[in-house]
Formats: C-alpha cells, sequence, structure tokens
C-alpha cells in the first residue's frame, strides 16, 4: 500500500474526522480574525459599510450553497448506483466495481462531491479556514482514493486496470468512458442517504438570505441528525 494512502482506522472513521477538519477549520477563526468573505470584499475594493457589502456576502455564499447543492446532487447519483449501505458503511468494499452513473466520468464522484462541498462550506470560515477546510479536505480524500484502489487492484485485478485506465480518477471527463450497463438506480435510498448534504445546502442558502448564523447552524445540526438516524435505519436494514 502507497505510503500516502489511509490507514484502516481513517477509513473506518472518515466521516468523523473529516467532520473534525470542519470543525479545525471553523476554529481557526480564533486566530485569524478576518472572515474569507471579508478577505475577498476588501480585496476587490467594496467598503464594509456600502451596501454592496451585504449583497456581496450574500452572493459568495449563494455560490457556496450552490457548490454544497452540486455535491448533494453529484452523491445522490453515485449512491443511486453504488447504495447507501455501501456509501455510508465504515467496512471497506472491494469485491465488485460499480463503472456506472457518474462513475462512467470519475472513479471517485463521492470524493470529488467531498470537495465541492468543503469548498462550499468553507466560505464561511476565516481566510485561514477557508484554505486549511480544503486542502485538508483535498489531502484526505485523496488519501481514502489511494487506499480504495490498492483494494480493488487486489481483488479485481485487470478488470479494475481496465477501468483504472479508462476513467480519471478524479476530475471528470466530459463525457463518459464507458457504456452504460443495465444496473438500475435506486434513487429513494439514495436521496435518503445524502439527505444531512442537502440539509447542509439548505442551511447556508438560508444564511446567504437572512444573514443569520443561528438559523443556518440549526439547520446544520439538522442534517447531522439526518445523517446518524439514516445510517442507523440502513445498517438495520443491511
Amino acid at each position: 500500500m502507497p505510503a500516502v494512502a489511509a490507514t484502516k482506522f481513517e477509513f473506518e472513521r472518515r466521516f468523523w474526522i473529516i467532520s473534525a477538519i470542519y470543525v479545525a477549520g471553523f476554529t481557526l477563526s480564533a486566530l485569524d480574525h478576518v472572515g474569507f468573505i471579508t478577505w475577498l470584499r476588501q480585496f476587490v475594493g467594496i467598503p464594509g459599510s456600502s451596501a454592496q457589502a451585504a449583497t456581496f456576502a450574500r452572493t459568495l455564499i449563494v455560490i457556496g450553497a450552490a457548490l454544497v447543492f452540486a455535491a448533494a446532487a453529484l452523491r445522490t447519483w453515485g449512491a443511486a448506483y453504488l447504495r447507501t449501505s455501501i456509501v455510508h458503511d465504515t467496512n471497506q468494499h472491494s469485491e465488485a466495481i460499480v463503472a456506472d452513473g457518474p462513475f462512467r466520468y470519475t472513479r471517485n464522484p463521492l470524493y470529488l462531491a467531498s470537495l465541492l462541498m468543503a469548498t462550499g462550506i468553507g466560505v464561511l470560515a476565516s481566510r485561514t479556514g477557508f484554505v486549511f477546510i480544503v486542502l485538508a479536505n483535498w489531502i484526505f480524500v485523496y488519501r481514502l482514493i489511494f487506499r480504495e484502489e490498492e483494494a480493488l487492484l487486489g481483488s479485481q485485478g485487470d478488470r479494475y486496470r481496465s477501468y483504472y485506465k479508462s476513467v480519471p480518477r478524479f476530475w471528470p471527463s466530459l463525457r463518459a468512458r464507458l457504456r452504460p450497463s443495465d444496473r438500475s438506480p435506486q434513487w429513494a435510498q439514495a436521496f435518503a442517504g445524502e439527505t444531512f448534504v442537502w440539509l447542509f445546502g439548505v442551511a447556508e442558502l438560508a444564511i446567504a438570505i437572512t444573514l443569520r448564523v443561528r438559523l443556518g447552524l440549526l439547520l446544520f445540526g439538522a442534517g447531522f441528525l439526518a445523517h446518524f438516524t439514516i445510517t442507523r435505519w440502513t445498517q438495520r436494514r443491511g
């Protein structure tokens, strides 16, 4: 296994590690008191006391929310083919290759979605926090990718090598690299499993509309609650 690959512990605790990255990123505001939005507004030369300042802040947060919604859509598309019980399982699965839906454009659509979400939510942090959240998520998901690749190469051999050569690892191609199979997507369980990401998008959109952080925090909390509830439900079904 490559030295940069995630350990078994990291893979099994990936949800908590990613959550810790967000907590650490937002905690950095205690050291860096300039928000990312404020820094960018000052960079483009918009005075903080002007009416444009609020409009600029709302616009940037809406863009962040759009990235989170894009992440939710991509994760839902992927989970429709991979299945929610696999997506949220703490155990690693390498007994099969899923090469349908978004997996025809990128081998890791779920991890690509994680980076989109990190960028979207990161705009609410400080300057340092934004950089930390995006970079730390990027490094961690690549470590997870390397671990999964190693396992799939070991279990699937030439079948995975063929898929590896045909489909990009991370950044998606503009056209599908493989023909669709007869695998049917299961959308209901996919939307249920990714409810928490959709709620994160709603939370950020609420902040953009109202500029009330407390309301957004309540909705972010609802997203976490949805994740734990649905994950437990899928585990019981499994």
